[in-house]
Order: C-alpha cells, then sequence, then structure tokens
C-alpha cells in the first residue's frame, strides 16, 4: 500500500503529496517537531494546519492576535512547504462582518498561504459573507456531511479548493461507498480545471476508514 519509511510520516508520503494536520488544533508542538516532519517528506509535498481551538473556539476570533503570532512562529519550520491554514469554526459561531474583519486582518498578517475556512453556523452562508472571502482570499470547506446546507459545495476565494470528509452516514466512523468517492472524483477534477488546485482530505478516522478511502479516491482521480 505504501513504500518504505522510516515513520508513518515518511511511508505516507510515498503515495500521497498533502496532510493535514489536525493535531495544531488540540495543543502546539515545538517548532523543531515541524522541521522534523518537513525533512521527512519530499520536496513537492504540502501541510496544511489547522488553527487552534484557543483561537477558534476559545477566543472566538477576538483579539487573538498574539495567539495567531505564536502560532505561526510554531508552523515556521515547515518552510516551504506550508501549504496553507485550516479555520473551522465552532457551530455555534454566527458570522458577525466586524469580528471576522478583524480576525482575517489579524491572520492575513501571520500567514501569506492559502487560507481555507470551515463554518458551521448558517449564517456564515449569507451572500454577504462573500464580501469577506474575497477581500481575503479566503476558500470555504466543502464539508461532508454538509452541515448547514450549502457546506457540500467549495465557495469563497483564494488560491485553492478544499474539501473535508467528517464520514458519512456516521461522521468519523462511516467509510464512503464506490458511488459517492465517485461524485467527489468527478467534483475534483472539474474544479481542479478551472486553474485552482484540489485538496481533498478525510477525517473519518474512527475505524481506520481514512487512508483507505483516500486510497480509493486517488485511483479515481489519478488512474494508474
Amino acid at each position: 500500500m505504501f513504500g518504505e519509511g522510516d515513520s508513518a510520516l515518511a511511508r505516507y508520503a510515498t503515495r500521497f503529496s498533502v496532510v493535514e494536520i489536525n493535531s495544531t488544533f488540540y495543543r502546539p508542538h515545538k517548532p523543531e517537531t515541524f522541521v522534523r516532519w518537513a525533512a521527512t517528506v519530499p520536496r513537492a509535498f504540502r501541510f496544511s494546519v489547522k488553527l487552534p481551538k484557543a483561537i477558534t473556539h476559545e477566543a472566538r476570533l477576538v483579539r487573538c492576535g498574539p495567539l495567531i503570532a505564536q502560532f505561526a512562529d510554531e508552523v515556521s519550520g515547515l518552510g516551504a512547504k506550508l501549504g496553507g491554514v485550516l479555520v473551522q469554526l465552532p457551530p455555534s459561531l454566527a458570522f458577525d462582518a466586524r469580528v471576522a474583519g478583524a480576525f482575517f486582518t489579524q491572520l492575513r498578517k501571520g500567514f501569506d498561504v492559502p487560507i481555507a475556512c470551515e463554518p458551521r453556523h448558517a449564517s456564515w452562508f449569507a451572500p454577504g459573507v462573500d464580501r469577506v472571502w474575497d477581500r481575503f482570499e479566503v476558500a470555504r470547506v466543502a464539508a461532508d456531511p454538509p452541515q448547514p446546507e450549502g457546506a457540500g459545495e467549495p465557495g469563497g476565494a483564494g488560491r485553492w479548493h478544499y474539501w473535508r470528509l467528517h464520514g458519512s452516514p456516521r461522521m468519523y466512523y462511516s467509510a464512503y461507498d464506490d458511488a459517492r468517492l465517485a461524485e467527489i472524483a468527478t467534483q475534483l477534477k472539474m474544479h481542479a480545471r478551472r486553474g485552482r488546485p484540489a485538496w481533498c482530505l478525510f477525517d473519518n478516522t474512527a475505524h481506520s476508514h481514512a487512508l483507505v478511502d483516500a486510497l480509493r479516491l486517488q485511483a479515481l482521480v489519478i488512474p494508474a
């Protein structure tokens, strides 16, 4: 399934070219950890890093400039292999134009890389929010299951499209069937042809389906 390597990451990188670091959401890592990860993978490999919950869920995007600066310093060890930043918002966080504008201003001061945001409150899908995505070049994540309505399609602006597949019908537990993976493959190829890279990450890890589903999808998108 995977090539040889001295670590799980090294073996993973023999088959895939991107990975999402989800652990940064829960706890900080030493800068040298990111340096080691960057040295483990090929030159063209890229990481996305998930913004800490201290910013998104505890501070709720408010007055978090110092926390963003600290996080940017921690992940700087990835160097050119930092492919982007993922911002996942709590389901209870409604859109506030003033808060969002101040937050993304600070985030853009810390990161000159693609940014993807996964909002989970219906207010973030109103037409007026597009001005925020456009101003700060932020892609809106396509999530599965699509909660709330509209979340299943990629949106926003910026330099990439980003899918996060959490497992359906049971989040984190369910594997994807062949028909659903074929639909996703068609979407990925369509959006990639429009000139923006299309990333797709699986989060259905509870029963270890993520890697197998990723390999199945990869075979559909990039046939042998």
